[in-house]
Parts: C-alpha cells; sequence; structure tokens
C-alpha cells in the first residue's frame, strides 16, 4: 500500500504496463544508454570543417580495395574496364597500322611525291624513244629507328659500296625531330638486285619507297638536246626542263597524274638517224684535225626543225656529272663566236636587198689594204684588180665586204642585222641561250669588221637561221626542237626580197662550185656554201694562231631543203691541207661527209642530170659565171 501511494498519477500514465518490472526496465534503460554512447552520431554537414577533394578522392580508392565482400564485384568490374580499354587501344592500331600502314610524316610525303613524278616520254620524229621512265625503288631510313647505327653503315655500305661510309653515318646520326623518327635517303633508284640484298639485311629502320628512272637509251645521242633530270625527276637542262616549264611538274605536285600512260610524249625535229650519223663524223674531224671541240648541225630550211644537233665533247644523260663542265656546253646554242667570213653572206643580201646594188655591181680592191684612219683592212687571198659582187664572195674578199656595207651606211646595217635575228638574243624551247655580244658604240670602223665577221659574236644557231632566210626564199623561221606542222607560219617573218634570195643561193652555189666551198661539194646534191675562219679574241688581243672555223652548206641551191652547219674550235693544220688551218679544209671536210652520208638517209634525192635553169633571174641579169651553173 505505501508503494502504490508514492506514485503520482503522471507517473503512473507515463510508464505504460508491459508486464516488465521496475528492475527489468531500469536494467535495459541503462543498456541503451550505454549503446548509444558507444555508436557515434552523424554530424551534420555544415557543422564539418571542408574536406579537400584530393583527400575524398584518396578515400574512395582505400575504401574500393578494401578487403570487404560486398565491395569486391566494383573492384573486378574497373580492372576488367582497363584491360579492356588498353588492349582494345593496342588492337585498333595493331589493326589500323597493318591496314594503311604507319601515317607519313611531312618529310615521308615530300619523298613520296618526289619519287611518283610522272614524265612524258621524248620521241624522235619518227616515233623512235629518246627518254623514258622505268620503274624502281629507293632506299630510305628513319634515324630515330636504327638501334646500332655503325652496324647499319657496315652492313648497307658492304652491299651498296658506291656509298660513302662518312656521309652515310652522319645522315643516320641526325636527331628525331619532332614530326618522327626523321628520314633521309640512303640511295635512290636501285637495282632490283641492290633491293633485294638491301631488304636480305633486315634492318629496322630501313624501308623502300617506289620510284621512277629516267633512262636515255641512246645514251649520248642528242645529250645537249635532251638535257637530264635530277633524282626527283625534275628538269634540270634541255627539252627536260623544258617540258617541266610547260606545267608537267605542276600537274606532278597537285598528283593529278596517275600514270604514264596519261601523258602524251613529246615528239622532236630530231631524226635519231641522222644524229647518230652527224656525231660520227663530227667524232672523226675533232679526232683527225686534233680540234678542241666542234658542233654540227642539220636545220631545215622550210619549216626551222632542228634535224640533228651535237655539241662535242658530249655527255651521257644517264650519268650527267660531267654535263656541268665548262668544255662540255652547247656550242650552237650557249657558246657566242665571232663567225669570220660567213657573215659575208649578210653583207652581200643586204647590199643587194638594199637596191644600192645588183649581182653585176664592181668593187676595187687593187692594192690589197683599205686604209680607214688608224686601222689597215688586209685582203687574205686578194686578187688586186676590181671583182664583181660574186667574186667578193667566191674570193672572200674582205675590202669588198668592207665597201657594200659603207655603201649601206651605219644605221642601215644595224638596221638589217636586227631585222635578221642576229642583235638579240634567239630564244627556242631550249632553256640555254646566250646573247650576242655587239659593240656598245656603233661607228664604221665597226660596220667595216662586222661587214667580214669581226667584231660581232653570235651563237651559231642565230647565224644559221639567218642563212637559212637567205635561202629560203626570205623567211626568217625561228628554230625549232619540236616537229613542226609544215603549214605553220607563225615563227616565220618575211626578211628578204625573192629575187635577193635566189641571188644569194646563185652566189652560194657559185662558191662550191668555183671558191672556197668546194670541200662540200659533193656531186649530184647541188650544194652551196661559205666558209668563215676567225681568229680567237683571247685576253682582248686576236691570237692568229688560235682559230675558230665554220662551214655553212646548203642542198639542193635550186630549191634548198636543209642547211649544214660545221665549227670547230682551235683545228690543226695538217700535211694534206699543206698546214693550213682555215676553214674549208676542216669544217668543210666534215660538212662534206656528213651531206654524203645523210642526204639518203633524210630521203635526199641525187640529181642525176643538172636542174634546168635553177637561177632564171640570173640569166636575165647575164650574172657573172652564170653559164657554168645548173650542173653537179
Amino acid at each position: 500500500m505505501s508503494q502504490d501511494t508514492d506514485q503520482t498519477p503522471d507517473a503512473a500514465a507515463a510508464t505504460p504496463d508491459t508486464g516488465v518490472s521496475e528492475h527489468e526496465a531500469a536494467l535495459l534503460e541503462a543498456a541503451a544508454l550505454a549503446l548509444a554512447a558507444s555508436t557515434p552520431r552523424p554530424i551534420p554537414d555544415e557543422a564539418l570543417p571542408p574536406e579537400p577533394r584530393a583527400d575524398r578522392a584518396k578515400a574512395f580508392v582505400r575504401s574500393m580495395f578494401r578487403l570487404a565482400i560486398e565491395r569486391s564485384h566494383m573492384r573486378v568490374a574497373l580492372v576488367g574496364l582497363v584491360f579492356v580499354g588498353v588492349f582494345g587501344t593496342i588492337s585498333t592500331k595493331l589493326l589500323m597500322m597493318a591496314i594503311f600502314g604507319e601515317p607519313p610524316s611531312q618529310e615521308h610525303r615530300v619523298a613520296a611525291a618526289s619519287s611518283t613524278a610522272f614524265r612524258p616520254d621524248i620521241v624522235d620524229r619518227n616515233g623512235e624513244i629518246l627518254a623514258t621512265d622505268i620503274r624502281t625503288v629507293s632506299v630510305f631510313a628513319e634515324p630515330g629507328n636504327i638501334y646500332d647505327k655503325d652496324e647499319a653503315v657496315e652492313l648497307l655500305t658492304a652491299v651498296l659500296p658506291e656509298l660513302n661510309a662518312t656521309e652515310l653515318r652522319a645522315k643516320l646520326s641526325s636527331r628525331k625531330g619532332r614530326s618522327g623518327a626523321g628520314f633521309v635517303w640512303v640511295k635512290r633508284e636501285l637495282t632490283p638486285k641492290q633491293q633485294a640484298e638491301v631488304h636480305r639485311l633486315g634492318i629496322p629502320g630501313i624501308g623502300f619507297l617506289p620510284d621512277h628512272k629516267r633512262v636515255y637509251p641512246n645514251g649520248v645521242a642528242a645529250a645537249h638536246i635532251l638535257g637530264a633530270t635530277n633524282l626527283d625527276g625534275i628538269g634540270i637542262a634541255g627539252m627536260e626542263k623544258y617540258i617541266d616549264n610547260t606545267g608537267i611538274q605542276a600537274l606532278n605536285s597537285f598528283g593529278l597524274i596517275n600514270k604514264q600512260a596519261d601523258l602524251k610524249p613529246v615528239q622532236l625535229s630530231i631524226d635519231l638517224r641522222a644524229q647518230f650519223a652527224v656525231r660520227d663524223e663530227l667524232a672523226w674531224g675533232i679526232d683527225h684535225f686534233k680540234a678542241k671541240a666542234g658542233a654540227s648541225m642539220i636545220l631545215d630550211v622550210k619549216t626551222g626543225e632542228v634535224i640533228a644537233l651535237v655539241s662535242m665533247p658530249d655527255f651521257d644523260p644517264n650519268d650527267p656529272k660531267d654535263a656541268l663542265s665548262p668544255d662540255r656546253i652547247n656550242r650552237m646554242n650557249v657558246g657566242v663566236y665571232e663567225m669570220g667570213s660567213t657573215f659575208k653572206a649578210m653583207t652581200l643580201a643586204m647590199a643587194l636587198d638594199s637596191g644600192k646594188y645588183n649581182v653585176n655591181s664592181t668593187f676595187d680592191t687593187r692594192g690589197g689594204v683599205l686604209n680607214w684612219g688608224r686601222q689597215k683592212i688586209h685582203e687574205y687571198h686578194g686578187t688586186n684588180r676590181v671583182i664583181t659582187m660574186p667574186e667578193v664572195f667566191t674570193h672572200s674578199s674582205n675590202i669588198g665586204s668592207a665597201k657594200m656595207a659603207l655603201g649601206v651606211g651605219v644605221p642601215g646595217h644595224k638596221a638589217f642585222l636586227k631585222k635578221m635575228g642576229l642583235l638579240d638574243r634567239l630564244r627556242t624551247e631550249l632553256p640555254e641561250s646566250a646573247a650576242p655580244i655587239v659593240p656598245s658604240r656603233w661607228t664604221e670602223i665597226n660596220t667595216i669588221t662586222i661587214a667580214f665577221g669581226h667584231g660581232i659574236a653570235v651563237a651559231p644557231i642565230q647565224a644559221a637561221a639567218a642563212v637559212a632566210a637567205i635561202a629560203n626564199g626570205g623567211d626568217l623561221i625561228t628554230p625549232t626542237f619540236l616537229k613542226a606542222n609544215p603549214d605553220d607560219k607563225a615563227r616565220s617573218t618575211h626578211v628578204l626580197s625573192g629575187q635577193t634570195s635566189e641571188a644569194m643561193r646563185y652566189i652560194m652555189r657559185l662558191n662550191a662550185s668555183e671558191g672556197s666551198a668546194k670541200k662540200a661539194a659533193i656531186p649530184y646534191y647541188f650544194v652551196g656554201g661559205k666558209t668563215g675562219t676567225a681568229e680567237k679574241v683571247i685576253g682582248g688581243r686576236y691570237i692568229h694562231n688560235r682559230l675558230f672555223t665554220t662551214f655553212m652548206a646548203a642542198a639542193p641551191m635550186n630549191d634548198p631543203k636543209y642547211l649544214f652547219v660545221t665549227i670547230m674550235d682551235e683545228p690543226q693544220g695538217l700535211p694534206e691541207s699543206g698546214g693550213y688551218a682555215t676553214a674549208a679544209w676542216n669544217a668543210g671536210v666534215v660538212t662534206g661527209k656528213v651531206i654524203e652520208r645523210v642526204a639518203p638517209i633524210l630521203g635526199l634525192p641525187p640529181q642525176f642530170e643538172p636542174p634546168v635553169r635553177p637561177f632564171p633571174q640570173m640569166v636575165k641579169l647575164n650574172a657573172y659565171h652564170i653559164n657554168q651553173l645548173g650542173g653537179p
């Protein structure tokens, strides 16, 4: 009872009747309080100091690798994902390399572009191959991928002995560039045997690229016309350089040419058969007359096509290392020379075309000397009498030529030579050419000496073009090395009257019949021509025993088709020539041999019967010795 009275109504209401004694309840409450005290309670975020993200990441990683069984599946999944990513990347890379190869560096791209440049074939006028490409390979190195460079040099020079070991070691020692392992050429244009030997070495960092090699099947034939290419297939001289200038190089650089068959062959005016014959005869002449050098050409006077051109010493375009030697220049195009008495053809044509003289005009050469101020003009083989215009040519009179030029006058003389293309650089397809050397101050004494071929130096090919105009009826045609259309008159300029041309053909034929051109007067081809001998100028002075000789001949003179030109540098006198080294005895002899050999090749028919009235206007004028012409 006493316990019941001590309990208040509130306490009784707050304690429900659970059937648990008070003592047990007290024990339970004490245990609950102890559990609550031992269990950490969550602290609100706003009550905690800020935790760095790096610490959180570390905590997360540590939690992932705890040995709690319930987290093992997350670890397995993460590791599996990493392995799938790594091996997937490697597999994709290997697959791409197998299909497409390693992405090329900029150096690789440049090398590949240069090694795949296509060039058109070059053929002669009859379709014979003069230059073509063959497929080959070139070997390159990636220095960054070669681990033992000394061993690589030793192995490569063993199978490619032409390589310079020092230079190759320097190439392979180049540092790896930012773009990759680097790229250097080891050797261009390998033979199949060389490629197999390099391949067997198995050197890491050594590879091959497809390439093209320019080949010239006929060797030295037409070397100065064809020129050459460098190892990247770019023309560096002659027609090869001309081809690049027409746009082939640009098309290659843009990758617009896929194969050589896409390119039309370039057809030249050259006849390969005549080219071989001319070179053969010129080589004989240089050797026989002990000359330093020489050159010869054949020009079609009606079309301006160069049928053959040889300059010796020459070179092999398959191995053009000697091409830049000073003694191997193209003497027809690049050399400029005083042409000697061949210039008298210009002087007589000028005099006739001026109207001041005719074929029967006479000139007083008595005394054998022309005094002009302090200058004295001598005759070489003087007649010491009054001579006719044709005799000025056949006797190669300096005095007669000088008087003709003075009669026309300095302005008229300069204007005529300008009209004949002799005062300006002659431009042909060949990039190599030379400007003439003309007097800076042209006075009467210049006109006198130029009248017989001294005091002006021109390229032989431009002198040949002028003589061709004299022979073909008066049309000056720019020479071409491309096969021409006979009806194309775009390169032609009319510079002389037909009557002047006929008079000059008659005079040139007369010179072959009874003058200095007899050595080239091959029977049955009605040849006409003119010699030219000039003393070479060395150190500003004429050297009497060092001559430059020229011979120009055309055939047949009743209707000329071809002009034949030969020049010789310092030929020597022989016992057979009585010690003379003038043009008739060397250049004239070679020209005659060329005409005799190539006339049948070129389809120039022999005239077994003399042409009937070959110079009708000269007959009307009763020209000097006209009745003696008209036969072989």
